[in-house]
């Protein structure tokens, strides 16, 4: 769920992480740098792009067609703010049995990949959980703010917002250019699937462009365009779930090319008499899923591994397991809820060594 929109001009941090990039053959890659762009506001969480250029003013141009790429999908998927100057997932929920809304084409995508994803995952990952997504939210909020008196939802509640959380009330109209939802009550919520899908259709543009030795890490999203300018990969470290553990990684991934994305229940939670409630909810129990502390996903396309790491996080290891062995090109890591790791077959080939 995409936390409420911070009204503040982007502010883009550069810093140059090395003096020069190793390992080029050519004078034009000897003289380029490495660069690290950070900015904070774009899906309430941290957002780097890292790549080389000639030029620390060079590389700012780059790194803000990024970030402003990045705030149309941004504004897009806002579920919180209206605004006057965009169609967004507000404007839908708010228009839900009224009327459909004229939207972007790049709207309509997304939520075409969010139908996608909901039949690969067998509904788990489903965009059209928000009114359930939306009581948890109040309940987290409030806990939150009054640690003391915080409680759960109530199942019954729970259960009357599960009535309205039908996939099929979401009707696009692609000729008109329009989506409707059928029913007043459901909400759309594409917080399992956003900054993944974004993060993949910022990667693409890059592509495009001809440039390539960049990567992009949008909260934890992290998708490599190419590989290094000397060849090497991106290295991408594994969140140890143990907040509390010595060693910060689990491990470092090797990739390029390639996204990284996990999703696990150590960072958003809280905490009702001494037990922590994180938001991957299940939708079939509408209860945090139990099964594992993360899971992490390795895939070429960031919005699929987004989308993935949520539906496997909500199924038992032997469905689990068979979900993501069934589809090429993808691998999964699960940590279990007593530390141990489970992997698919291919995963461990991106682990350095």
């Amino acid at each position: 769920m995409l936390n409420r929109q911070r009204r503040c001009a982007a502010v883009i941090v550069i810093t140059m992480a090395c003096a020069f990039a190793s390992g080029c053959s050519t004078a034009s890659r000897a003289e380029q740098k490495r660069y690290d762009a950070s900015f904070l506001e774009l899906f309430d969480t941290v957002s780097h792009v890292i790549g080389h250029d000639t030029d620390k003013e060079a590389f700012t141009v780059f790194a803000q067609s990024v970030h402003d790429e990045l705030a149309v999908y941004h504004n897009f998927y806002d579920i919180y703010t209206t605004s006057d100057a965009v169609a967004s997932l507000k404007t839908i929920n708010d228009s839900a049995g009224i009327a459909p809304v004229e939207v972007d084409q790049r709207i309509i995508d997304m939520l075409k990949a969010g139908r996608e994803m909901y039949a690969i995952s067998g509904s788990k990952t489903n965009i059209a959980l928000g009114a359930v997504l939306r009581v948890w939210h109040k309940y987290r909020e409030e806990g939150i703010d009054d640690p003391l008196n915080s409680r759960l939802p109530p199942m019954d509640e729970l259960r009357e917002a599960a009535q309205h959380v039908d996939i099929n009330d979401m009707i696009i109209d692609e000729q008109l250019g329009t989506v409707y939802i059928a029913d007043p009550l459901m909400s759309l919520d594409v917080g399992a699937l956003a900054k993944g899908y974004a993060t993949e259709m910022a990667a693409r543009s890059i592509e495009q462009s001809g440039r390539d030795n960049v990567m992009l890490s949008i909260g934890g999203n992290v998708r490599a365009v190419g590989a290094k300018p000397d060849g090497d990969h991106w290295a991408v470290g594994v969140q140890n779930p143990d907040m509390g553990a010595s060693n910060e990684l689990l491990f470092t991934l090797n990739i390029d090319s390639m996204s990284v994305v996990t999703s696990g229940a150590y960072q958003r939670y809280y905490t009702v008499d001494g037990v922590r409630y994180h938001h991957i909810i299940d939708p079939d129990t509408l209860m945090p899923a139990a099964y594992y502390v993360s899971v992490t996903i390795v895939a070429a396309d960031s919005g699929l591994a987004d989308g993935l790491s949520t539906a496997l996080f909500c199924m038992p290891l032997e469905d689990s397991r068979a979900l993501a062995e069934s589809m090429d090109g993808v691998e999964a890591c699960w940590v279990m809820p007593d530390g141990s790791i489970e992997m698919t077959g291919g995963f461990s080939a991106f682990i350095k060594k």
